[in-house]
């Protein structure tokens, strides 16, 4: 299905009925790597016979088979937008699930919309942008590398560190105006927003996360009053994609 808001033709997808759950995927994603989930939390609660969900996932602008976007945006640009999209389907209460960056988006939504916001869920959310030791080190071998821009196969060579050293990828295989909204969303810090968050919230973590670290889900619980922790053992960053019966199991049992 298809919708304008913000300006941009906006691709979703939705399962079941009931109250909303809008689940904003992570960077480089779409709506379709969270099929499993949907299907199993709308089919899950309608044979318990619990209060029914209706699971909606667009393709964030820029993303999927949404509209590109035409000049870089902020994460306050994609606040605008997702309150233009659920104005658009006539949605004004919400439950909200933010992944990796999605959960950035999510927690400033909440922040700026806390009578809409029911309940919020953060999956391996990238919302603390705090410099470590080994990001900058790793920023250092990024510098290093720029230096043999000129040899042959120098584009294979940097992905290939990128991603088997340094194990971050979004960015380098980011092209063009996307370039720019990966570098404005990294630099907004939505740490210092967690204090603001007034609606119950998830946090379901995998503490084998190498991309965003388990010791970031612990901070974020101490930050986020209402706030309750999960913390699945074995499970990495890739939590929808490797584990979705359980992670679907999880969220149902906290709507």
């Amino acid at each position: 299905m298809e919708i304008i808001a913000g300006g941009i033709k906006t691709n979703y997808m939705t399962f079941g009925e009931g109250k909303p759950l809008i689940i904003l995927h992570g960077w480089g994603s779409a709506s379709d790597r969270w099929i499993k989930e949907a299907e199993i939390i709308s089919k899950g609660h309608a044979l318990s016979g619990a209060e029914e969900f209706k699971i909606i996932i667009p393709d964030l602008p820029g993303f999927g088979a949404s509209d590109k976007l035409t000049m870089p945006w902020t994460v306050n640009d994609y606040v605008k937008w997702f309150e233009e999209f659920t104005k658009n389907l006539g949605i004004e209460n919400f439950n909200l699930l933010g992944y990796s960056f999605g959960g950035a988006l999510a927690v400033k939504i909440s922040v700026k919309y806390p009578q809409r916001a029911q309940k919020l869920f953060l999956v391996a959310a990238a919302i603390i942008r705090k410099k470590t030791v080994p990001k900058n080190f790793f920023a250092k071998i990024s510098k290093f590398i720029k230096l043999f821009y000129f040899l042959p196969y120098y584009s294979f060579f940097r992905k290939a560190v990128y991603k088997f050293i340094i194990k971050k990828s979004d960015y380098v295989y980011t092209e063009g105006i996307m370039k720019t909204t990966y570098l404005n969303v990294v630099s907004n810090d939505i740490f210092f927003d967690l204090p603001f968050i007034k609606v119950p919230t998830i946090i379901i973590w995998g503490d084998k996360d190498q991309s965003v670290p388990v010791e970031n889900a612990r901070l974020i619980n101490e930050k986020i009053k209402k706030s309750k922790l999960i913390i699945i053992p074995g499970a990495d960053h890739l939590l929808h994609k490797k584990l979705p019966e359980l992670l679907a199991e999880k969220i149902v049992e906290n709507l």
